[in-house]
């Protein structure tokens, strides 16, 4: 063993440097389901400004790992959303798709 591995001490496992300035991690948090937080058991489709936030502006149904809902909430939310589509309480695309004649592809 030479002078420098004795310096670093044994071989383990490698650390990372912490990176960034000033050394800061920075951790991911992990999203909450919304629904669950305020503890919702049935999402109904007539409260179309609540489910609207779950839409992207190209009126698609947000993923789970987006919006952070719970897979139940997430399977209860879709089948709003398509319900309030049903009765055009939501667009099933978005205006300007539909206006530039981009719906039939």
């Amino acid at each position: 063993m030479n002078r420098a591995q004795e310096r670093r001490g044994p071989p383990g496992p490698r650390r990372r440097d912490a990176g960034g300035p000033g050394g800061r991690r920075f951790y991911n948090r992990r999203k909450v389901c919304a629904f669950c937080v305020d503890k919702i058991k049935d999402i109904d489709y007539k409260d179309f400004n609540r489910i609207q936030r779950f839409m992207s502006e190209r009126a698609r149904i947000a993923p789970r790992r987006r919006s952070g809902t719970c897979t139940k909430h997430q399977r209860m939310l879709s089948l709003a959303l398509k319900r309030a589509r049903h009765l055009a309480l939501l667009p099933f695309a978005a205006e300007h798709v539909l206006s530039m004649g981009l719906a039939s592809r």
